[in-house]
């Protein structure tokens, strides 16, 4: 593998590839561009010719050649390594032996049960009717590969060890499993008596299967595969393969909960669309998504569970710099029931979606009738969402709507949201993670924020090394010293950031948030 990253790092430079994607500029010896990453009206993205490396100074987007092309494309590194191997005409060492790894085994695994599937599906009239009476166009049946587990206990598993694929591989792909009580029974299909939709990695490849029952009476209505070598439920996102382009063209995800709502607004040709597949989702779908745009509609089912997934998925993508609008989807019906009923009513929808915080505003008046719980409610739901949000116009102009429905003026609005404690908003950012899922992503980002730290350490003195480089290019001393200043105080807020994560330390929250301001007004005299 190591020799293959090296042959395509001495066949294709940096600054050929990244142009491919955004406009360069010559800076000196080196490039910049507007970040293809966060939206700017002045160019912090920079390459470094010598160091074929990059990194924004208003976002703090960093690294090589093989990252840049993962983010853009949002693949994994497999993916920008065929990608970037394709390009510089190096015939990957490893290809020839991919078959014989698990990997490859369990890709086999699922191919075979996607066949299978599709197959049963195809000769099944009953299954057939459903997905019609849903809406479902044969086209779609084929494009999403949708088929159909029966309702029998060893069909795949026999079918699969009849080519040869064992209960081994079976087990490690989700296929089959055992009895919980004892692991020591026959295995049988994880997936019985329902409509299967594949889950597929960023190149298109079956990963793992959600399951949608037939019979309103099995439990739970959506199954997914277990996370297994190739899925992580937390991480992928159904359709996402699909969508992945037509998001970054349009510049905005949409977000809805079933894999029906998926397929028929695809069907409807809203073809960014992405589903959570029966999960919450969480701030690695949310991460996901923004590197590729950092603006998202959610269109969940209006329905309690619905309204309190929206809120919180709000929460968190608010924390994570993005902008995020709410689908007004009323009476009780979900996306897909709103495609198959008027497919441009449901384009209409979206199209007039309103920003999250003016949303719940509304609904809070249509809801309410007096002002004092209106008044409230805003203060408990609101303000808490204002205050973790990133961006200070995005804040400013939440505050004039929240100000102008509870008779306040900004002034005071903005007051009791700055009023609003550090572990308030920390606990709305944290609800969508929990457990093991919570504990790992931590262990991950303090090593991610130990190395962003040497990272930054070594950009510093870089730059107090290059300033003469810099001073004969296109940047000013202004925005020279803007950029050694943002330098310094996002390695500030990293070693407090590091604390918290390492000894608990809420009470250093506050100090985060007041850096994070200081980096902001930085970045707008950049603007």
């Amino acid at each position: 593998m190591g020799g293959n990253v090296e042959a395509i790092k001495e066949r294709l430079d940096m600054a050929e590839v990244i142009g491919g994607y955004i406009n360069l500029e010559q800076a000196g010896a080196n490039y910049k561009a507007k970040c293809p990453f966060h939206n700017e009206k002045t160019a912090s993205f920079h390459i470094s010719t010598s160091r074929q490396g990059y990194y924004c100074f208003g976002c703090g987007a960093k690294g090589d050649i093989f990252t840049f092309v993962q983010e853009m494309e949002g693949t994994d590194f497999r993916g920008a390594l065929k990608t970037l191997a394709e390009r510089a005409g190096i015939e990957l060492k490893t290809e020839r032996r991919e078959d014989k790894s698990e990997a490859g085994e369990l890709h086999q695994a699922l191919e075979v049960a996607t066949e299978f599937f599709e197959m049963n599906l195809s000769q099944n009239k009953e299954a057939l009717d459903y997905l019609k009476g849903r809406g479902v166009s044969v086209e779609s049946i084929k494009t999403f590969r949708l088929g159909l587990a029966h309702d029998s206990w060893r069909e795949l598993r026999e079918h699969a060890n009849s080519l040869g694929i064992k209960d081994d591989v079976l087990l490690k792909s989700g296929l089959i499993k055992r009895s919980e009580e004892s692991k020591s029974s026959e295995p049988y299909d994880t997936f019985r008596g329902r409509i299967v939709f594949p889950l597929c990695d960023a190149r298109g490849k079956v990963i793992a299967f959600s399951g949608r029952a037939l019979q309103k009476d099995l439990e739970p209505k959506y199954l997914n595969s277990p996370d297994t070598p190739l899925f992580n439920k937390s991480e992928v996102l159904y359709g996402f393969d699909k969508a992945r382009e037509e998001i970054r063209k349009k510049n905005y995800a949409v977000l809805v909960e079933g894999q029906l709502d998926l397929v028929l607004s695809h069907q409807a040709g809203v073809k960014n669309t992405v589903a959570s597949s029966g999960t919450a989702f969480t701030q690695m779908h949310l991460e996901k998504l923004k590197k590729i745009s950092p603006r998202i509609i959610l269109a969940f089912d209006n329905d309690d569970a619905g309204k309190k997934a929206s809120y919180r998925s709000t929460a968190l993508a608010l924390s994570l710099g993005m902008e995020v609008k709410i689908a007004d989807i009323r009476g009780g019906k979900d996306p897909a029931d709103l495609v198959k009923e008027d497919e441009e009513k449901w384009r209409e929808i979206l199209r007039t979606s309103k920003s999250a915080v003016e949303s719940f505003i509304n609904s809070l008046v249509e809801s309410e009738s007096s002002a004092s719980k209106i008044g409230k409610e805003v203060e408990n739901k609101i303000l808490p969402l204002i205050a973790s949000m990133i961006s200070r116009f995005d804040k400013e102009d939440a505050v004039s709507k929240v100000s102008s429905i509870i008779g306040k003026s900004p002034a005071n609005v903005a007051e009791m949201v700055m009023k609003i404690k550090p572990e308030v908003i920390h606990s709305l950012t944290k609800a969508e993670v929990g457990g093991a899922l919570e504990e790992k992503e931590e262990v991950s980002r303090i090593q991610e924020l130990e190395n962003e730290i040497k990272t930054i350490e070594e950009l510093q003195i870089g730059l107090d090394r290059k300033s003469d480089e810099y001073k004969r290019s296109e940047v000013s001393k202004k925005e020279l010293n803007s950029h050694l200043v943002i330098t310094k105080l996002e390695g500030q807020r990293n070693e407090l950031k590091l604390r918290v994560l390492r000894e608990g330390g809420e009470e250093l929250l506050g100090e985060i948030v007041e850096l994070g301001k200081k980096i902001d007004e930085e970045r707008r005299n950049l603007m």
